[in-house]
C-alpha cells in the first residue's frame, strides 16, 4: 500500500507564492507509484488539502479543510490521513517550529528539522552567534527590535560599528525579503522600515566582499550526503529576489574553487547539520573570502523548484532526487 504524503506548503509570509513553487518542484520529483501524495496550503488559520492526480494543480482543483485536531480531510464521506508531511513552508509557520510542533504533538513524521533547530536557524542573528562559538566565521552585526524598550541606534553608529556599504534584513524573512545594501548614512533608516515589514527584528550586518556559495547536504540513518557546491554570480548588487527567482544570476554547479576550499566547505556544513541537530536536506550559504570560509545563513527548508539550488546540485552529483526525496521519506520510518 501507497504511504500517504502531505506536502505542506504557503504559510504567513511574503513567501507564500515563492512556497507553493517548491511545492509544485517537490510534486514533480516524488516517487508517484510509491506515494499517495496530497498538497496542502496553509494560510492563516485555513489549512486546506488538494488532492493530486497527474499532473500539480492547486487552481481549479477539489478542495477541502484540514481537521487540525488528526491533520485529516474527509472528501465522500471518506476520512483521509497521512503517514508523513514534507514541510516546504518558507516562513512562518514552517519553518520557524511551530508547525514542527504541532506536528510533533499529533505524532506525524516531517521531513525537516524539529522545533529547537527550526526555532535557532529561523532567527538568523541567534544562529549565527550561536555557531560563532563552534569556530564558524561571520559578519559583524546588530540586533534592531521594534519594541520601544529595545535599545535604538542612530544611522551614524550604525555605519560607524559596521562600515559602508552595509546589509539591513529582515532577522526571519527569507528570499531577500526586505533586504537592502545601503552605501550612505541617509539610506539606512528607510532600509530599516523596509525590513521592519517582514517582521520585528532587524539585522544590520558588515557587507564581506568575496565568492559566495552554497552547499546543500543530508544524512539518514545509513549515510551522509554533501552535494557539489554551486557559485552565485548575481548581475546585481547582491543576491536579491530578481536574483533568486527572476533569473538575474549566474549558478555555477560545481563551483569554481579549489578542491581543497570545497572539501572544507562540505565538511563543515556536515558539521554544522549536526551541531543544529538538523534533519532532511539543508542548504548552508557561504562567502569566501582569501582563504577563509565565512558563514551567511542556514536554510533548514530550502526552495525545491526545478531550478533552485537543490536540484541542480542533486543532478551535478548525478543522483536522481527522485530518490533523494525517497531516503528523506523512508529514513522516517
Amino acid at each position: 500500500m501507497k504511504r500517504k504524503i502531505a506536502i505542506i506548503a504557503g504559510g504567513d509570509s511574503s513567501e507564500h507564492e515563492v512556497s507553493l513553487r517548491s511545492a509544485a518542484g517537490i510534486y514533480s520529483f516524488m516517487d508517484k507509484e510509491r506515494y499517495d501524495i496530497t498538497i496542502v496550503v496553509l494560510k492563516g488559520t485555513e489549512w486546506t488539502a488538494i488532492p493530486q492526480h497527474s499532473e500539480f494543480s492547486i487552481q481549479n482543483s477539489d478542495s477541502y479543510p484540514i481537521d487540525k485536531n488528526d491533520f485529516s480531510f474527509t472528501r465522500g464521506g471518506v476520512k483521509h490521513t497521512f503517514d508523513f508531511a514534507y514541510i516546504t513552508i518558507h516562513g512562518t509557520p514552517g519553518e520557524n517550529g511551530i508547525l514542527q510542533g504541532y506536528l510533533d504533538m499529533i505524532g506525524m513524521p516531517y521531513s525537516c528539522c524539529g522545533v529547537l533547530a527550526a526555532a535557532l536557524t529561523f532567527n538568523k542573528f541567534a544562529c549565527n552567534h550561536y555557531l560563532s562559538y563552534f569556530g564558524f566565521h561571520i559578519a559583524n552585526s546588530m540586533l534592531l527590535r521594534r519594541q520601544p524598550s529595545a535599545v535604538s541606534y542612530q544611522p551614524s553608529e550604525i555605519a560607524e560599528t559596521l562600515g559602508l556599504p552595509c546589509f539591513i534584513k529582515s532577522n526571519v524573512g527569507g528570499s531577500s525579503f526586505g533586504c537592502t545594501k545601503v552605501k550612505t548614512v541617509e539610506e539606512i533608516y528607510p532600509a530599516i522600515e523596509r525590513a521592519f515589514q517582514e517582521g520585528d527584528e532587524v539585522i544590520c550586518e558588515s557587507f564581506m566582499k568575496g565568492t559566495e556559495v552554497t552547499c546543500g547536504v543530508y544524512k539518514t540513518k545509513t549515510k551522509a550526503v554533501a552535494f557539489p557546491i554551486t557559485e552565485v554570480v548575481t548581475h546585481n548588487e547582491f543576491f536579491d529576489y530578481n536574483a533568486k527567482y527572476k533569473g538575474e544570476v549566474d549558478e555555477i554547479t560545481p563551483a569554481r574553487i579549489p578542491d581543497a576550499i570545497r572539501d572544507k566547505i562540505q565538511a563543515e556544513t556536515l558539521r554544522l547539520y549536526d551541531i543544529i541537530g538538523a534533519n532532511g536536506i539543508i542548504r548552508v550559504d557561504w562567502i569566501i573570502i582569501s582563504d577563509q570560509i565565512n558563514l551567511l545563513e542556514v536554510n533548514t527548508t530550502p526552495g525545491m523548484t526545478p531550478t533552485s539550488f537543490i536540484p541542480q546540485q542533486v543532478r551535478a552529483a548525478g543522483l536522481d532526487i527522485k530518490d533523494v526525496l525517497t531516503d528523506i521519506i523512508e529514513n522516517k520510518f
